[in-house]
């Protein structure tokens, strides 16, 4: 039986005044002192069936003792390593035959057993230098005085030390299963799904278990210890993602979380985040993360770089015991980034694109001649989208379009630029773009601020309506279609409609109602209208404006619903 420190707790009367036997624990006192942490607090003396943490200084030797008062007793002796690698020994001296106090029969306190006994030197059992999670189990164990010595040469390090006498009941630690090994199931190039065979302290001692994964981008770690000791005093947990979702921790930005300065505060082992962001501080980021997820088996991590290699540990969790065990760590690199294919834009030609919803495209423009200054036109046939330029690598320009937009910029012999498309949130995107050097080659037509059809509701008939839109100062040619629609057509078909590049001849002739050229040199006038004619009485129909370019080019007004009166 380990014996405690405590100045009221005695050893047993020696050995040969009684028969032996295995020990049993007082478990109502062991459990007493298990909640009392300041009772361990710096003391040299390992109790019996729990797990201390302590420090090292570097070069500074450290010695716990702990006393097995019977022959052929089972025991235990797990250390474990945190951030710096440990040499450590474990020895056994034999107890006094006789007991102090003039032959009265008091057993001697444990302190004034090892002040007479500790000069002499003991029976080493075992040795290790190195940062795993090492252990000496014996089945049969002599009785006597056991000390453990552990150094640091390395720094200034934790380490944490469990004994026991009972290893066959207790067995705190998860079991690991035959296998224990990490499998990478799944590798995308921001994705990493990995899978593992369950504990069997879950699966057949039906004993609380759950799973911890790190991830980090330097190296595999033997113990949560090293985690721990790793992410130092920050918040380093969070919850466990909801059914159904799996993790998604990282920044997009950058891989891992700044550290919060929290050195002060105690941390509990599953101490959870209810959100991801972290405060900054001094302290360095810490390119390392850690979630727990309960008892799945299988888990996807997500929002990872491409082309990155990075580090998978998993650990067991006794959440009862709060001790762990780690499964045999994994790495694996993220496959790379699908190579943009670059398009060439060609002088004064229009080039359609097509973007997927959040994707992007590059395109490049390489001027053949010296220029003054290039001119960019993009038309976006459905939401906005994001244009950025290059010139030799220096940005130039990078808006949000929405419709039609020109942007001149000034040009540079030889120069190349580069052109970054980037799609909408909502969906799949749309555009043409037109590169020129020359200032006058303009394929797509000027528009209007508001490019809304205005319909007169006090002009409607049976038969008719008149509608109003805006133009320019720029003479273009603008052609208006009708469409009959449903009375249950409504502003989300619309919608869905309201592609602006495609043009006129992709209407049926029927459609057509006329085509007429209009400009005004006072932009205050730039107004026109039209009455549609031959309609029928109480229907509904959608028109459309469309103006065409000198290079044939045809943008689409937001179109219009209207309705015929039903009685007149």
């Amino acid at each position: 039986m380990l014996l405690l420190r405590c100045p009221l707790l005695l050893l047993l009367l020696p050995l040969s005044s009684r028969p032996q036997k295995l020990p049993t624990r007082d478990e109502e006192l062991f459990q007493m002192q298990i909640r009392d942490k300041a009772f361990f607090h710096d003391s040299s003396v390992i109790p019996d069936g729990a797990e201390i943490s302590s420090y090292l200084f570097r070069d500074t030797p450290k010695r716990y003792f702990f006393v097995v008062e019977e022959d052929n007793t089972p025991l235990a002796v797990t250390v474990t390593p945190c951030d710096a690698p440990l040499e450590w020994k474990l020895s056994v001296q034999e107890l006094p035959e006789e007991a102090s106090g003039e032959g009265s029969g008091e057993p001697e306190p444990l302190e004034q057993q090892k002040q007479q006994i500790t000069n002499e030197e003991g029976t080493e059992l075992f040795s290790y230098k190195g940062n795993d999670v090492e252990y000496f189990v014996s089945s049969s164990s002599p009785s006597g005085l056991y000390q453990l010595d552990l150094l640091s040469t390395e720094k200034d390090t934790h380490f944490k030390v469990y004994a026991t006498t009972t290893p066959e009941s207790d067995q705190p630690y998860p079991e690991l299963p035959y296998d224990p090994r990490i499998d990478v199931t799944s590798l995308g190039r921001t994705t990493v799904t990995l899978a593992w065979k369950p504990s069997p302290t879950a699966s057949l001692l039906k004993q609380p278990i759950q799973y911890c994964i790190v991830i980090n981008k330097e190296h595999n770690f033997k113990s949560l210890c090293a985690v721990e000791a790793k992410l130092s005093s920050d918040d380093a947990f969070m919850m466990a993602p909801k059914p159904g979702l799996d993790f998604s921790p990282f920044d997009f930005a950058h891989f891992g979380f700044p550290s919060e300065n929290n050195s002060g505060k105690e941390r509990g082992f599953l101490k959870s985040s209810s959100k991801f962001g972290r405060q900054t501080s001094s302290k360095p980021r810490v390119d390392l993360h850690k979630v727990c997820i309960r008892n799945k088996n299988i888990f996807t991590v997500s929002d990872l770089k491409p082309d990155t290699q990075y580090y998978f540990d998993m650990f067991a969790v006794n959440t009862n015991t709060n001790m762990s065990t780690a499964y045999v760590g994994t790495f694996a690199r993220t496959k790379e980034e699908a190579k943009q294919k670059t398009v060439e834009l060609k002088d004064g030609k229009v080039t359609d694109v097509f973007i997927k919803r959040k994707g992007a495209k590059f395109l490049r423009f390489a001027p053949v001649s010296s220029h003054q200054k290039v001119t960019f036109s993009v038309h976006s046939c459905l939401d906005a989208v994001q244009i950025q330029v290059r010139r030799d690598g220096k940005l130039l320009l990078s808006q949000n379009v929405e419709g039609v937009r020109q942007f001149q910029l000034r040009g540079k012999a030889k120069a190349k630029y580069l052109i970054r498309l980037k799609g909408s949130k909502k969906g799949a995107s749309m555009l043409k773009i037109l590169a020129t050097t020359r200032p006058n080659k303009q394929s797509f037509p000027s528009l209007p601020e508001d490019t809304r059809i205005k319909a007169f509701d006090k002009l409607r008939t049976c038969s008719s309506v008149t509608v109003a839109w805006l133009g320019t100062q720029e003479r273009n040619k603008f052609c208006i279609y009708k469409r009959e629609v449903d009375d249950s057509y409504n502003e989300e078909q619309k919608k869905r409609e309201q592609n602006q590049c495609l043009g006129p001849d992709t209407r049926k002739k029927s459609d057509k109602v006329l085509c007429k050229y209009f400009h005004s040199q006072n932009i205050q006038k730039a107004v026109t209208t039209e009455t549609i004619r031959g309609l029928q009485p109480g229907k509904s129909y959608l028109l459309d404006v469309y103006v065409i370019g000198h290079g044939g080019h045809s943008v689409k007004y937001q179109s219009k619903l209207v309705k015929t009166r039903k009685f007149c």
